[in-house]
């Protein structure tokens, strides 16, 4: 079983001072193999503490084009014989402009969001991104879409600060899981 720990939109310091002890509990408890930061992390300092608990591929998200400029819009990487893609969500900067103005006008809707992804990363097992702090974690068609939501500013209809784990079997089946940094337990979430 390989396991990864999924984290996004962590903000800091715009949003929160450090990152949530309770992350690296979690991940640590679970032993993670890997850690997906799928964006909007604003400080490479929290990609230095996750790197303490295990090896840390990240994206940038669209608070990162100061600080973090060199990391890349995307990633795709092959773990335990899955082909996964990272991607903070937003897309390039033109999309994000206008995924911003709807969001203004007619709320949130994943909608916006999941075409993208699934036109963007069509060989993709699983997608993992950030950007909505919504947790997400459900399957279209063969392609498990995967957003551990926020662990610092929760948005939506679960307003509990979240990371996300994603598991693989040795037989290739993958497996996500929601957790709440509050209970520590498993969210369904869909």
């Amino acid at each position: 079983m390989t396991v990864l720990g999924v984290v996004a939109d962590t903000h800091i310091p715009d949003r929160a001072r450090r990152l949530d002890p309770r992350v690296g509990e979690i991940f640590r408890a679970a032993g993670v193999d890997l850690i997906l930061h799928a964006g909007d992390i604003s400080t490479g300092a929290v990609l230095q503490e996750l790197g303490q608990i295990a090896p840390v591929h990240a994206v940038r998200g669209n608070r990162d084009w100061v600080a973090l400029r060199h990391l890349p819009f995307s990633w795709r990487l092959s773990v335990a014989g899955i082909k996964l893609a990272l991607n903070h969500g937003h897309g390039r900067w033109w999309r994000y402009l206008i995924h911003r103005l709807d969001y203004i006008a007619r709320g949130y809707r994943l909608g916006l969001f999941e075409p993208y992804l699934l036109a963007e990363f069509p060989d993709a097992r699983v997608i993992v991104f950030g950007h909505t702090h919504r947790p997400h974690n459900r399957w279209v068609d063969r392609c498990l879409l995967f957003n551990p939501g926020s662990p610092h500013c929760p948005e939506g209809k679960i307003k509990t600060p979240s990371v996300g784990l994603l598991r693989i079997s040795a037989g290739g089946e993958v497996r996500g899981e929601i957790i709440s940094l509050e209970s520590g337990s498993i969210h369904k979430v869909e």
